[in-house]
């Protein structure tokens, strides 16, 4: 699926569209472009290390065009802050890679983590017009990769603990389950200093669109579907986060009657 979806774009031909000056200082003002091109540069690391020390050819294969693919977003940034003028803070900062399996399950479950909300985001950013379409346009085949990646690593998880049999299939679903774990505790330790409900607010007031968390987590839930439905239904889907967001939108009402 991977190899046989791969989109050819090129970052250094894309035609970005001259933005009004107050657009321009918005897209310059958010605050995460530093920890972007940074994650997009551990990504491609990671998975190519992983590729590098792969056996199989196929399955080498693709984890490579992961890497490509995750350089190439990077790439798509630093086009995009050259061309309008944005700097970024500091210097970026290649993480140390000690163990490659393990940085890739990592970056897989971080990826399928940030990518459903992103989606979400994404999707407001477009219907609320926060940016011109035209820069929406350029964006969309990069979060149409990030679907494609999480399809990739979940069925890549499933099929490596099937065909390592035991005891080692269980050592790998350990492996899995930890590194699983770590990222959950990062984002509940950023989420506690968050109050959620009123984060969403904020940020749906910002695109100009009103909206709780419970009505973010269905668009991130709708989002996450209509981009994993184009591909084969024989390929598992990612589960952890859609039943999350499902659960927290069962309780929310009634955690509000609580306030």
């Amino acid at each position: 699926m991977l190899l046989d979806t791969f989109d050819p774009y090129r970052p250094a031909v894309i035609d970005w569209p001259e933005l009004a000056q107050d657009v321009r200082a918005r897209l310059a003002g958010l605050p995460f472009w530093d920890v972007a091109v940074e994650t997009e540069e551990n990504a491609g690391r990671r998975m190519q290390a992983l590729a590098d020390a792969t056996a199989d050819r196929l399955i080498r294969r693709a984890l490579a065009l992961n890497a490509f693919e995750e350089r190439r977003h990077k790439e798509v940034l630093g086009h995009m802050m050259r061309f309008y003028g944005i700097r970024l803070n500091g210097e970026i900062r290649g993480q140390p890679l000690r163990d490659a399996l393990w940085a890739f399950l990592r970056t897989g479950y971080g990826e399928c983590f940030d990518s459903f909300f992103a989606f979400g985001l994404f999707e407001m950013a477009r219907r609320t017009g926060f940016f011109p379409p035209e820069l929406v346009g350029v964006f969309e085949p990069v979060i149409q990769e990030e679907a494609r990646h999480n399809l990739f690593f979940v069925n890549w998880v499933a099929y490596t603990r099937a065909t390592q049999g035991w005891p080692r299939g269980w050592g790998f679903a350990a492996r899995c389950l930890a590194a699983l774990a770590v990222q959950t505790a990062k984002r509940l330790s950023i989420a506690q200093s968050v109050d959620g409900d009123n984060f969403t607010r904020k940020g749906g007031a910002a695109l100009g669109i009103e909206i709780d968390a419970r009505g973010f987590l269905a668009l991130c839930l709708a989002e996450n579907e209509r981009r994993l439905a184009p591909y084969d239904p024989r390929l598992l889907r990612p589960r952890l986060m859609p039943a999350v967001a499902r659960l927290a939108m069962g309780l929310l009402p009634r955690a509000a009657a609580l306030r």
